[in-house]
């Protein structure tokens, strides 16, 4: 049976007890009708409204205790009146809701009027609904006890205040940055700041930049940030941005045609500044001559002159470009391709006139003593100056035949001296003659 039904049934009852107080009215003190027919005691917030029923009723109209209730409790009223929290956002708020349909009171000073189930509860009917990571919490974290759920504020910083590591640098919007579902990973946009994140930078967390969680005056130029890290040393100003991109620090688009009248091209383009620019100070004026940077390396000691480029490229030092044949008029071939510049060119080269034939160069090495005059090609060839000999013996007076035609010059040409060497028999075998010369000559009648 509910509270209501026997209130109806007990009636008639409750008049017959308070027709016999009236009657011992003087006795009864301050007591009235009201309060001798009160169901019940009021919980301990409403205790003090015991005094006066018409505090809370209405005995004209029944239907004004919802309009009393909130004649009370301002703060629903205007809620109820904004359509907002709780109150505000039911379905019958500000039509025929009554506040007793869920706040019925006269059960005692200890009963819980609010009646509130934390597992059923919808919080998705307020001002704040949970999504994200809310959704997992206990009421106590946010609700804190003593304090009604209405205190509770419904924006980030008043739970997070304590834990904002921005320290209230960026504003008290922490929705602009960061999501219910997971507090790391901020999205915010620093294209709308004066300072837009391009290249590089994009990758970088906010603490890489805003040391210690500092927001405000933050530097704004490179050499602000990268003062530390400059190869330069401050040599180059602080427009760091004047050569380098945000893209790639170490690909400079610093024109070096342009600003220096010097074009880095081959392995020129491929170098650090620091190749050159050795003392880190970009002010120096460097030599724009080969010699003026190579001069400690030229393995020519000088011997070829300053102008390096007329052999030497940038893309490659090795091998040289210069054309002998067309420079000299004496082409390099066969084992003369293979010789180091030095064999021949034993001195400074725009001095030292070097003669074009063999017998000027080769002239310690003649193993004929100048014998046979100068013409070498005419039976050597620059391949191979010991092997391939192509004298024609045939076109002499004496022809090789037979064994002669195997044996090696120096073999008959002893003295090297290739015009007087014996054409006889006897001339060559003498030593060798078993018949001591008795016979003659001629051998080769035998």
């Amino acid at each position: 049976m509910s509270l209501r039904s026997m209130s109806t049934e007990l009636r008639p009852l409750r008049l017959l007890v308070a027709l016999a107080l009236l009657a011992l009215a003087p006795l009864a003190g301050a007591a009235t009708v009201e309060s001798l027919l009160m169901p019940g005691p009021l919980t301990q917030k409403h205790a003090q409204l015991e005094s006066n029923c018409s505090n809370c009723h209405d005995r004209a109209n029944r239907a004004r205790q919802s309009e009393l209730c909130l004649a009370c409790h301002k703060e629903i009223a205007a809620d109820v009146a904004g359509r907002s929290g709780l109150h505000g956002r039911m379905g019958n708020a500000g039509t025929a809701g009554q506040c007793l349909a869920c706040h019925s009171d006269h059960h005692g000073r200890n009963f819980d009027i609010v009646g509130l189930s934390a597992t059923q509860f919808d919080h998705s009917r307020t001002d704040f609904p949970l999504v994200g990571m809310h959704r997992a919490l206990a009421c106590g974290n946010c609700h804190l006890a003593g304090k009604s759920h209405r205190e509770t504020g419904n924006t980030c910083i008043a739970c997070h205040r304590t834990d904002d590591y921005h320290d209230a640098q960026l504003g008290n919007e922490c929705g602009d940055c960061h999501s219910q579902v997971s507090w790391s990973g901020g999205r915010f946009d620093h294209g709308k700041t004066k300072f837009a994140l391009t290249g590089k930078h994009q990758e970088l967390s906010c603490g890489a930049c805003h040391l210690g969680g500092k927001y405000k005056n933050a530097p704004q130029t490179c050499i602000g940030c990268h003062a530390t890290d400059d190869a330069h040393r401050g040599e180059r100003g602080e427009k760091c941005a004047d050569c380098h991109t945000t893209s790639s620090w170490k690909t400079a688009k610093f024109d070096h045609l342009k600003e220096t009248g010097f074009a880095l091209l081959g392995s020129h383009a491929k170098l650090d500044c620091q190749g050159c620019h050795r003392s880190g100070r970009f002010d120096d004026k460097l030599p724009k001559d080969c010699i003026g940077c190579h001069r400690a390396d030229d393995s020519h000691a000088s011997r070829f002159g300053e102008k390096c480029d007329d052999c030497h490229t940038n893309d490659q030092w090795k091998p040289s470009t210069y054309d002998h044949g067309v420079r000299t008029g004496f082409p390099l071939v066969g084992a003369h391709q293979r010789a180091n510049c030095h064999s021949c060119h034993t001195g400074i080269a725009s001095q030292q006139k070097l003669p074009k034939d063999c017998a000027s160069c080769h002239r310690a090495l003649d193993p004929h003593g100048g014998k046979l005059q100068a013409a070498c090609d005419a039976c050597h060839t620059q391949d191979n100056w010991r092997r391939d000999i192509t004298f024609d013996h045939d076109l002499t007076s004496y022809p090789l035949l037979g064994m002669h035609a195997v044996v090696t010059c120096a073999q008959c040409h002893r003295s090297k001296n290739f015009a007087a060497a014996p054409t006889t028999c006897n001339g060559c075998h003498a030593a060798q003659d078993v018949h001591k010369n008795t016979l003659g000559p001629n051998c080769d009648t035998c």
